[in-house]
């Protein structure tokens, strides 16, 4: 199982010792939602962030591009040290092409879709991504509520894994409690947000102990 906070949920006035916690706990990759206030309804550049991570972190950094024409931006982020750049299949008219400069630049190559977003309608794209980012909730903000109808989607395209060679990564409203029934279908990586690492109470935030529970190691 493989997990990726989000580290915009982290203390962002001690984020230095956040990165440093999160590192020594274990976690897979660091999530950085960038946000243009179009594509969704949220800000967030996350450069600044991406330079944080990578200052004080050697774990990978996974940019969540949640911006309308992703491809003009890959290569900034990719300079900035992003180690797998995922966009949305629904802001890029031309996502082939985009998922292909991805892999050239040296990165992995993800593709997010939203919850009302079908396999169908993406399904010519799996072949060339190695991560499908499943949005289970509207994406530009935390703390919502799981929608319970991407549940069948999540299913199909654990049948598809095998056939094009890609990861599932689920990003929304990740409980422990849905992180264990997920994986269980064969979901191998989650977003980690406030509903299973960032307690809204600072002082009860072991993220050491968190990620060995929800990895089952303890």
């Amino acid at each position: 199982m493989k997990l990726h906070p989000s580290i915009m949920c982290a203390d962002q006035g001690h984020l230095e010792t956040e990165i440093k916690k999160l590192t020594d706990a274990g976690v897979d990759y660091f999530h950085v939602d960038v946000m243009d206030g179009a594509f969704v309804p949220n800000f967030g550049c996350g450069a600044e962030m991406i330079k944080c991570l990578k200052k004080y972190s050697a774990t990978p950094v996974d940019a969540h591009l949640m911006v309308q024409n992703p491809a003009r931006h890959i290569e900034f982020f990719r300079q900035l040290g992003a180690d797998m750049i995922t966009i949305h299949a629904e802001a890029d008219p031309h996502a082939a092409r985009t998922l292909a400069k991805i892999k050239e630049m040296g990165a992995v190559p993800g593709l997010a879709i939203n919850p009302g977003t079908s396999i169908e309608t993406v399904q010519e794209l799996l072949p060339l991504c190695e991560m499908v980012l499943v949005m289970t909730v509207n994406p530009g903000f935390a703390g919502q509520d799981f929608l319970p109808f991407t549940l069948g989607k999540i299913k199909k395209l654990c049948g598809l894994t095998k056939e094009h060679d890609f990861s599932i990564c689920i990003d929304g409203a990740m409980t422990p409690e849905k992180i264990r029934e997920l994986n269980t279908i064969g979901v191998d990586a989650f977003v980690l947000g406030t509903q299973s690492l960032f307690y809204k109470d600072f002082n009860k935030r072991d993220y050491a102990a968190s990620v060995r529970e929800l990895k089952g190691t303890q």
